[in-house]
């Protein structure tokens, strides 16, 4: 025991060291861009106006102020443009690693921030609003009636910041996407909400019962700015020589009119965003079958070589199967996205990214299941057919596997059902499941309380139609004994 852990601190300690390096680390990010002939711009497409889906002719496409914005630079610099969607707080770590190119994400410079990556000039200047439910509206006016209150703001941000500065003696709850701040202050866990003035606009334009608080922040004004990898001058100054002329032609005055336009397209909710749940219950189905099928050819490696009498393949399959239980699966999906890129140099999508996270854990708890379905079958076993003159392979096959399946197999099946939940984890990397797509119905139809009820609905009707199938299985399973 003492050894295999000194095994894990070992290897831990080795991975550490590793020089981290990127797709970008010794060339002008431009000059990258230039050769591949893309600009990856990453984004949190969860906040209108700056940027959210829709569905346009059975099509769904990026829109919004930033949206527009990334076009213009794309086609200043002569390459394609390619959005890539995930979490706001996914966004710096993309950048660095080399996922993505630039972030163009209503982010604003701070110097913790400029430390990590640079910023371009400002291409806008935005004021930061306090909002509450209307019947607070007049209790809910200065900092004194915040005192000891519930806020929430997202995480990561400069309304973080800003709460933290001039409302120290409030309750702050920082929380990673905006419609989850917002539904915190629906249902009364949090009395106000830190946004940015036109993502507020967009917001009290569909709640009614949400209002502006009359608070004033002392550094309410905020400039946004493009986020970009350091050592990159040549990019720096083609994305200044673009915002200059947005900035000279007045041209995020447009953007926003066409944003607003977006916003309020005339349907119902299903016939807007129906095809967002159906593309997302597919990849959830296709990534869950992936981790578990793909998961259960690891787990049957290493249970055999958790088996084995070789110490070196026991204490292999001991590290790997201790090591992923005893992580959890978000840190994993991290590791992988971030750590395939940062440490092995490949430029991996995010969809490959989270099924080879879900196989690795998946493998490691099927390896378990599997070591336990062949020790529970009587040791007995085993010895009579060796006395028959059965090799140990043909005794494993003919004997023990049969009655060991009959163990395995209810446990696979509820391995199965928790892959198909825990699937949703993969969606903080933006790969595009389920919950993911309700996230982002959720910025685009500013309603963050349907989506996720439609998705509860879709995600028990798909473990609860597993189970009945998993339960036909042992039945007639249970009637060949």
């Amino acid at each position: 025991m003492k050894k295999s852990i000194t095994l894990i601190l070992a290897l831990l300690l080795v991975i550490a060291s590793l020089p981290l390096h990127s797709a970008f680390a010794a060339d002008d990010q431009l000059d990258v861009i230039k050769e591949r002939g893309e600009l990856r711009v990453g984004l949190s497409a969860d906040y209108a106006p700056y940027e959210f889906e829709r569905t346009v002719n059975g099509k769904r496409e990026y829109v919004g102020i930033d949206i527009e914005l990334a076009k213009k630079i794309a086609k200043d610099l002569g390459v394609e443009l390619k959005i890539v969607n995930m979490q706001f707080d996914s966004l710096l770590g993309s950048l660095k690693t080399g996922k993505i190119d630039v972030i163009i994400s209503g982010m604003s410079p701070t110097p913790e921030r400029k430390k990590e990556v640079d910023f371009t000039d400002e291409y806008m200047q935005v004021k930061q609003r306090m909002v509450v439910q209307k019947k607070n509206q007049s209790k809910l006016k200065t900092v004194e009636d915040f005192k000891g209150k519930g806020i929430a703001a997202q995480k990561q941000t400069t309304q973080e910041e800003l709460a933290q500065t001039e409302l120290p003696e409030s309750n702050l709850t920082s929380l990673t996407r905006l419609p989850e701040a917002i539904m915190s202050l629906n249902t009364g866990k949090v009395e106000g909400v830190i946004m940015e003035g036109p993502v507020a606009d967009a917001y009290l334009s569909q709640n009614t019962q949400l209002a502006y608080s009359d608070l004033e922040f002392g550094n309410a004004d905020k400039g946004t700015a493009i986020a970009l990898p350091k050592d990159s001058p040549k990019l720096l100054d083609a994305l200044n020589a673009s915002i200059k002329e947005v900035n000279d032609q007045k041209l995020i005055e447009g953007y926003k009119e066409k944003a607003n336009e977006a916003m309020f397209d005339d349907g119902s909710f299903l016939s807007k965003y129906g095809t967002y749940f159906l593309q997302g219950l597919g990849a959830t189905i296709l990534i869950s079958l992936l981790g578990v099928v793909f998961g259960s050819l690891f787990g049957g490696i290493f249970a055999f070589m958790k088996l084995s009498t070789n110490k070196i393949l026991k204490a292999i399959a001991w590290v790997y199967i201790e090591f992923i239980r005893g992580t959890p699966l978000l840190v994993q999906v991290f590791l992988v996205y971030f750590g395939t890129t940062a440490v092995l140099g490949l430029d991996l999508s995010a969809f490959v990214c989270g099924a080879i996270a879900l196989i690795l854990n998946c493998g490691a708890y099927i390896a378990e299941i599997i070591r336990a379905g062949i020790k529970a079958v009587d040791k007995g076993q085993m010895e009579a057919a060796r006395s028959l003159g059965l090799s140990h392979a043909q005794a494993m096959n003919k004997v023990i596997m049969p009655q060991a399946i009959k163990n395995i197999l209810p446990a696979l099946g509820n391995e199965f059902i928790t892959v198909i939940k825990e699937s949703s984890i993969v969606s903080v990397i933006g790969v595009s499941e389920l919950m993911f797509n309700a996230q982002v119905v959720q910025g685009a139809s500013f309603d963050p309380f349907t989506p996720l009820l439609i998705v509860a609905i879709v995600y028990f009707l798909l473990t609860f139609g597993l189970s009945r199938v998993m339960n036909l299985f042992e039945r007639r399973m249970s009637v060949s004994d």
